[in-house]
């Protein structure tokens, strides 16, 4: 899950909690990132509602409180941050989206492109070889591979193998 995302849920609910003007407490706060980010989206949903219920906060400013609390048990497998953090993927779309536009839209949302599957696949194979820095690499293999299908298949000495 978007971690971004996530943080918008809990500003939304950090609201509920705090007059306006007022500035809540970074770590000590129920809605805190921080303990979500170590993988305690359970407890942060907990900390949510006891604090909404020992506030005596009526239904109507409970109800973004709720709906975070909501939120992070339902998404809670998809919120294994220490995993992603530990892996080195990104816990943001906005890296991944950028990726697929530069990627996919910038080359294919080209104004007069027609693309089949089989053409628009082997472009976007290249740009993905090209923007990882991967191409030489790859089109060495390529060589050799392509060495291998069409001459040492062909011509190899046959009378040695009877």
């Amino acid at each position: 899950m978007d971690f971004v995302q996530v943080m918008e849920y809990l500003w939304k609910a950090a609201w509920r909690f705090y007059g306006e003007g007022d500035t809540p407490p970074r770590r000590g706060s129920p809605v805190t990132p921080w303990r979500i980010l170590p993988g305690h989206p359970a407890t942060v949903a907990t900390a949510i509602r006891r604090n909404a219920t020992t506030l005596g906060l009526d239904p109507t400013r409970r109800k973004n409180a709720d709906t975070t609390a909501t939120y992070l048990i339902n998404k809670k497998p998809y919120l294994d941050y220490p995993t992603a953090l530990a892996g080195g993927w990104p816990i943001a779309a906005g890296i991944i989206e950028g990726a697929c536009r530069h990627l996919v839209k910038d080359r294919m949302d080209i104004t007069g492109a027609r693309w089949g599957l089989d053409g628009a696949e082997a472009v976007l194979r290249l740009r993905a070889l090209i923007g990882n820095g991967d191409l030489d690499a790859y089109w060495t293999w390529h060589l050799t591979r392509e060495h291998h299908r069409t001459h040492l298949t062909h011509y190899q000495d046959h009378t040695l193998a009877a």
